[in-house]
């Protein structure tokens, strides 16, 4: 069962912040921050999506630190009611949602500190990919370092030894004596160095990093997203609990992480695919294929540390001036830009004014399943979106460094 990998774990007290209020938009409010977004994707060079446990909890397997969460409730001395195994968990609808932009080129890189493999199994390439804290679905081997997809769930957490021998030479690599374990790290190990490689380089180099469903508690993965904020990036979190880093954030949203992806994928004009069991690795009958191959390419490394070079060393002198790939900028455009920024400020803060007690009671019984759940309130969904004319005044710097550039 999914929580038997939180039992697995070495003790360890220390293990963040628990149970905290969850908070809700409003309807409305939720579909302009949800637009938003989508127009910030539709306009970044370089989206980073940072996830964590809180969009699997759609399929089935419960979070850590949520209000129902796993270490939540082991405080309380109780288990989690919703406990589904990896083997049966399918992907969801916000797994399925990066997979299109992964394949249209909207999304770059997703950073996961997700162990249940539900990325790789909705069919998403290595490449793409950063594990920074394992995959039950994938073995290590001890000697050669690869790393190949399994066909179901490990049952050891912790980099045990599965009593299993390596197979590079069965899919055409070099001979290898090794012996195979799980990836799945404990509170004392360190992150693999590929992985966390290339997740220092996208969120350095990224202009929009995106945070779904983590509260960011965990580090190092957890302050990944500031690196966009230091480049002159913009970061976006979406979850239900208030964050370590809401304060940096440039737009906060508060709701489900399924309900949130289904509006930004309408807006952008592209359809989430179903999940298909063919398209699933784990599923493939052949272990010695070579598509179970699930190391990271050294090329990709290579390739990032290039392009790292050549957008940030140019930061560290004007922070205010990102240089990756950029056109030379158009007056009308970025005026055009500001307005509607501005706008949906205005928008935000009408739609609060207006709002009803009646209508506020409605909303709160269409989101609330209990009294330890709080919608909040619309002055403090204002709050988070920070929209202000200082913003625009920034940006008409940005302007004037990218013309003299």
């Amino acid at each position: 069962m999914s929580s038997s990998y939180a039992d697995g774990l070495s003790p360890y007290e220390n293990k963040g912040v628990l149970g905290l209020e969850e908070r809700y938009d409003s309807v409305e409010t939720l579909r302009l921050k949800c637009g938003l977004l989508a127009d910030w994707i539709q306009g970044a060079r370089h989206v980073v999506v940072h996830t964590g446990a809180g969009i699997s909890t759609a399929a089935g397997i419960p979070d850590f630190r949520g209000t129902n969460g796993v270490w939540t409730l082991e405080q309380k001395g109780l288990k989690p009611s919703m406990n589904i195994s990896f083997d049966e968990a399918i992907p969801t609808k916000t797994h399925m949602a990066l997979k299109k932009l992964i394949e249209t080129s909207k999304l770059k890189f997703i950073i996961s500190q997700n162990i249940d493999g539900l990325h790789l199994r909705s069919g998403i390439q290595r490449q793409y990919l950063a594990e920074l804290h394992g995959n039950m679905f994938t073995e290590q081997c001890d000697k050669c370092g690869r790393q190949f997809i399994r066909n179901f769930a490990t049952k050891s957490v912790g980099k045990k030894s599965l009593d299993t021998v390596c197979r590079s030479e069965q899919i055409g690599g070099r001979p290898c004596r090794g012996r195979m374990h799980d990836t799945i790290l404990d509170w004392e190990h360190n992150l693999p160095d590929s992985d966390l490689t290339l997740s220092d380089l996208h969120s350095s180099v990224a202009d929009l990093s995106i945070c779904l469903g983590t509260t960011l508690q965990i580090i190092p993965s957890g302050n990944l997203p500031l690196y966009t904020k230091k480049y002159g990036g913009r970061l976006v979190i979406c979850n239900l609990q208030p964050t370590k880093h809401d304060k940096k954030a440039d737009l906060i949203i508060n709701g489900n992480v399924d309900e949130v992806m289904i509006a930004v994928m309408n807006k952008l004009g592209f359809e989430i695919p179903e999940y298909e069991s063919g398209m699933d690795p784990t599923r493939n009958s052949d272990t010695t294929a070579k598509e179970m191959d699930w190391t990271i390419p050294t090329s990709r490394i290579k390739e990032m540390n290039v392009l790292y070079k050549k957008v940030c060393k140019p930061m560290r002198r004007k922070r205010k001036t990102f240089m990756y790939e950029r056109e030379r900028t158009d007056t009308k455009k970025e005026t055009k830009a500001r307005k509607q920024a501005f706008t949906v400020k205005q928008e935000i803060k009408t739609e609060a004014n207006i709002t009803t007690a009646g209508e506020m009671c409605k909303i709160e019984n269409d989101h609330v399943a209990d009294n330890s759940v709080k919608t909040e309130e619309n002055a403090k969904d204002i709050e988070k979106c920070r929209y202000s004319m200082e913003d625009a005044t920034e940006h008409n710097t940005d302007l004037k460094m990218n013309q003299t550039v």
